[in-house]
C-alpha cells in the first residue's frame, strides 16, 4: 500500500519566495508576500516578524513595532522579535519602553551579545554613560573578539571624562588595528582634553594621512593647535574643513577663534554668524559672537549672547566663565559680581569637588618654611605677569619654598626668569587637571595661589579639587572665585569694602594694595609734563578699546568740551583695527568732538608703550571697568590719574592703587567730580607729580616692602590652619 500524498503548503511556499525577496533586498516584493500570508493565516508569526523587520528597513518604524508587537502576542519567547522590536522602539526614540525590552530580553537570554550592545547605546544616547559602559562590558565578555565595540565604551567613558580609561580602549583596538581612523580620531579627542597637545596632534596627523579629507580630524587637529598657540596650523585646518563643507559650523567657529586671537575682531564677528546661520541653536557659536561683542566694548550684548549659550546648554564652562568676565564691564555691582563667579561653582566646580575629596598629609609645623605654589597661564609677556613678577622674585626663601605651576604653551624670556625665581618649576600645559591636583600634593605644598581667576589660562577646576590645604586667589584676576574650596582673595579696604564682604566666598586678607607691579626702567621716564611745551593739556587712556563704555566716552567728551584746547591719545592693541579706529571717532563726533582732536596708537613694543606716557599730562580711567597695570604703569612713568569709584572690584581698581600711595585727592564718587579732577590740574601740579611719584610710590609699594605683608600673609594663614588641625 502507497503512503498518502500530503497536501501542497502554500503558506510555507509562499513564505520562502518572500523570505528570498527579502534576503535579495527588494522590500516591495517581500511585503506583498508577507501580507499574503497574512490575509490567510492574521498570527503567522514568520510573516508578522518578518513583515516588521521590512517595515524597519523602509524607514516606517511605527508599523514595524506593531507587527512586531502582534509577533510577541503570539510567540511571547521570542528572542528574535523581542531583541528586533526594542531597536525599532530606540529608533523610535520611545526611551523607556525600549530600555525595558532590552531589560526583559537579556533577563530571558543573558548572553545575547547585540542586546547588550544596542542596549549601551540607548543608554549613550540617553546621557547614561555610566550605565552604557557596564552594557558595553557585559558585550565584551560575550564575545571578546567584537573589538568594534570598545569604540562605543571609549567614547561613553571620554563623556564620563575618563580621559585615560577611554584611550586604554583604543589602545587596545588600534593595536589590533592599527589603521583604524575612528579610533585615531577618538583618541586624539581623549588626548586634547587631556591637554596632551603633542600626542593628540600625532594622532590626528596619523588619522589625516588615512583620510585627508576628514573633518572631525581636522577640526580636532585645529582646535588643539589653538591650545599651542600654533594659530597659524589652526587657521589653515579650519579654511581647509570650510572649503571641504561650507555648511560645517565648526569650521567657521575655528575660523573665527583665530582671527579673535589675531584681534581682527570685526571679521571673526562675520565667521560667527555664518556660523549661527548654519546651526541657530549652537552654544558654542553664540559663544563667540559673545566673545566678539565684548572685544568690541558691547559688554551687554556679550552678556545676553552666554545667556542664550546658557540657555541652551546651562553647563557650559565657556559661557559661564565668559560671562563672569563680560559682567565686570557692566554697571552692575558686587552682588551680581559674585553671583554669576558662583553659578560657576554650583553648576561646574561643586561637582568636581565631590568627585575628588581632599586629603592632606602636610606637616603642621606653623613655624617651619612654607611651601607656596603658584598656578598660573601667564608666565609670560602678559600684563598679569608684571603683578606677581615682583613678588615670586623677592620671596625670602628662608621663609618660603616657591614652585610655579606654569599652564602657557608660550615660553620667552619672561618664562626664564619666572623659572630662576622658583625652587622648583613644573610645565602643566599638557597636564590633566587629577595629574596637576597629584602632582601639588605629592611636592607637599601648603599653601596655593591662583593667578588666573577667571581669565584665560587658569586651572580653577583644579582648585575645585582642594590639592593644597590653603587656597588663595591673587593678583592675577583677584575679583573673586566664587569656589567653596578657595579660602582667601588677597584684596584692600578700597577695593572690597567691608560692607561688601559678606557676598564673597573667600576670606578677604588685606593687603597695602590689591596688586602692585614691578618699575619700569627708569630712563623711559620724562620728568617734564608735555603741557609745558604744548600749551595744552594731553589726556591719555592706554588701555583695551573694550573697555570705553558709552557713560565713560560721555565724561571724557564733557571734558574735551570743557577744556577746547585739550587733546586725547588712546592706546590700544584693538586700535590696528580700521572699523574699531572708524567706531570711536564716530563716537566722539556724535558728543561734538571732532575727530582731530583724537590720537589713536595701535599696538607697539612695550617700551615704545611705557615711553608714550611721555605724550600725556594726565590718564584717565576709564569705568566701569578701570585699570589695574595700566593705572600703575601710568604713575610709575609720572602720569597722574583720575578714577572713579564704582559698584564692584573691578570698577575700583584704580581708585584703591591711588589710595594706597596717598593720591586718593585724584579719586573721584561720581561724573562730575571726575571732570572736576580731570580739569583743576596745573602746570606746575603736573610738574611736581612727575618727579615725586616714583619715590612716593617705592615708599609704600615697592616690591620688597609688598612681599613682606604677602608673607606675613601666608604665615598668618598658615598658623590659623596648624591651629585648626590641633584643635
Amino acid at each position: 500500500m502507497q503512503p498518502a500524498l500530503r497536501k501542497r503548503d502554500d503558506v510555507a511556499d509562499l513564505f520562502a519566495q518572500a523570505s528570498a525577496f527579502h534576503r535579495s533586498g527588494d522590500l516591495a516584493k517581500a511585503q506583498a508576500g508577507y501580507r499574503k500570508i497574512l490575509k490567510k493565516r492574521p498570527n503567522h508569526f514568520g510573516a508578522l516578524y518578518q513583515l516588521g523587520l521590512s517595515e524597519h528597513q523602509s524607514r516606517k518604524s511605527d508599523e514595524a513595532e506593531r507587527l512586531l508587537k502582534r509577533a510577541l502576542l503570539v510567540e511571547p519567547r521570542s528572542v528574535e522579535a523581542r531583541y528586533a522590536r526594542a531597536v525599532v522602539l530606540s529608533a523610535l526614540q520611545r526611551d523607556s519602553e525600549a530600555l525595558s525590552c532590552f531589560d526583559d530580553l537579556l533577563a530571558l537570554k543573558p548572553d545575547l551579545f547585540d542586546a547588550h550592545l544596542e542596549r549601551g547605546k540607548l543608554l549613550s544616547r540617553l546621557r547614561r554613560f555610566a550605565d552604557a559602559a557596564v552594557s558595553y562590558d557585559h558585550a565584551m565578555l560575550i564575545n571578546p573578539q567584537r573589538l568594534d565595540v570598545l569604540i562605543n565604551k571609549g567614547e561613553a567613558l571620554h563623556y564620563l571624562g575618563r580621559f585615560v580609561d577611554a584611550i586604554a580602549c583604543y589602545d587596545q583596538l588600534l593595536a589590533a588595528h592599527p589603521t583604524h581612523l575612528a579610533a585615531l580620531i577618538n583618541r586624539g579627542c581623549a588626548f586634547k582634553d587631556l591637554r596632551r597637545a603633542d600626542e593628540a596632534i600625532a594622532d590626528f596627523d596619523r588619522a589625516l594621512a588615512l583620510s585627508p579629507d576628514d573633518t572631525i580630524a581636522l577640526i580636532n587637529r585645529g582646535e588643539t593647535f589653538l591650545t599651542l598657540k600654533r594659530n597659524a596650523d589652526a587657521l589653515h585646518d579650519f579654511d581647509r574643513v570650510i572649503a571641504l563643507d561650507p555648511q560645517f559650523a565648526l569650521g567657521w567657529l575655528g575660523r573665527a577663534n583665530v582671527l579673535m586671537l589675531n584681534k581682527q575682531v570685526s571679521e571673526a564677528l562675520e565667521a560667527c554668524q555664518r556660523a549661527l546661520a548654519i546651526e541657530p541653536n549652537s552654544a558654542k557659536a553664540l559663544n563667540q559672537i559673545g566673545q566678539c561683542h565684548a572685544l568690541l566694548g558691547d559688554a551687554q550684548a556679550a552678556v545676553a549672547c552666554f545667556d542664550a549659550a546658557l540657555a541652551i546648554d546651562p553647563a557650559d564652562e565657556i559661557a559661564l566663565e565668559s560671562r563672569i568676565f563680560s559682567l565686570d564691564f557692566c554697571e552692575v555691582g558686587f552682588a551680581q559680581h559674585q553671583a554669576a563667579r558662583s553659578e560657576w561653582w554650583r553648576r561646574i566646580g561643586s561637582k568636581i569637588a565631590e568627585m575628588h575629596p581632599p586629603h592632606h598629609a602636610n606637616d603642621p609645623d606653623p613655624d617651619r618654611r612654607i611651601v607656596v605654589g603658584y598656578v598660573s597661564g601667564d608666565f609670560k609677556e602678559h600684563s598679569a605677569a608684571r603683578t606677581f613678577r615682583p613678588v615670586i622674585q623677592s620671596h625670602d626663601k628662608s621663609q618660603v619654598e616657591v614652585i610655579c605651576y606654569s599652564n602657557s604653551p608660550i615660553q620667552d624670556a619672561i618664562t626664564d626668569t619666572f623659572r630662576q625665581a622658583a625652587d622648583r618649576w613644573r610645565d602643566v600645559t599638557q597636564w590633566s587637571d587629577d595629574q596637576l591636583a597629584d602632582c601639588i600634593g605629592v611636592d607637599k605644598v601648603d599653601i596655593l595661589v591662583d593667578l588666573s581667576g577667571h581669565s584665560r589660562g587658569n586651572r580653577l577646576s583644579t582648585f575645585a579639587r582642594k590639592p593644597a590645604p590653603i587656597q588663595v586667589t591673587a593678583w592675577g584676576h583677584a575679583t573673586g572665585t566664587g569656589l567653596a574650596t578657595m579660602d582667601y582673595l588677597f584684596g584692600d579696604p578700597v577695593m572690597a569694602p567691608p560692607e561688601m564682604r559678606h557676598l564673597f566666598t573667600e576670606q578677604i586678607y588685606d593687603l597695602p594694595s590689591l596688586i602692585i607691579i614691578e618699575p619700569p626702567p627708569s630712563g623711559l621716564r620724562s620728568l617734564e609734563a608735555p603741557v609745558t611745551s604744548n600749551g595744552h593739556v594731553t589726556y591719555g587712556a592706554f588701555t583695551r578699546a573694550n573697555r570705553l563704555s558709552s557713560a565713560v566716552l560721555d565724561v571724557w567728551a564733557r571734558i574735551l568740551r570743557a577744556d577746547v584746547a585739550a587733546r586725547l591719545l588712546v592706546k590700544d592693541y584693538l586700535l590696528s583695527d580700521a572699523a574699531i579706529q572708524a567706531r570711536l571717532l564716530a563716537d566722539f563726533a556724535a558728543r561734538g568732538i571732532a575727530p582731530e582732536r583724537i590720537d589713536l596708537i595701535g599696538p607697539t613694543s612695550r617700551d615704545e608703550h611705557l615711553a608714550a606716557h611721555r605724550l600725556i599730562d594726565i590718564w584717565l580711567d576709564p569705568f566701569p571697568n578701570g585699570g589695574g597695570v595700566s593705572v600703575w604703569e601710568a604713575l610709575h612713568m609720572g602720569v597722574p590719574v583720575v578714577s572713579k569709584l564704582g559698584n564692584g572690584m573691578c570698577s575700583r581698581a584704580g581708585g584703591a592703587i591711588l589710595s594706597a600711595i596717598g593720591m586718593a585727592d585724584w579719586v573721584a564718587t561720581d561724573d562730575d567730580e571726575y571732570v572736576d579732577i580731570a580739569l583743576r590740574a596745573t602746570p606746575d601740579r603736573l610738574n611736581t607729580l612727575r618727579r615725586q611719584l616714583p619715590d612716593l610710590i617705592a615708599e609704600r609699594c615697592a616690591p620688597s616692602v609688598y612681599t613682606r605683608a604677602v608673607e606675613a600673609a601666608y604665615r598668618t594663614m598658615w598658623q590659623t590652619y596648624c591651629r585648626g588641625r590641633r584643635a
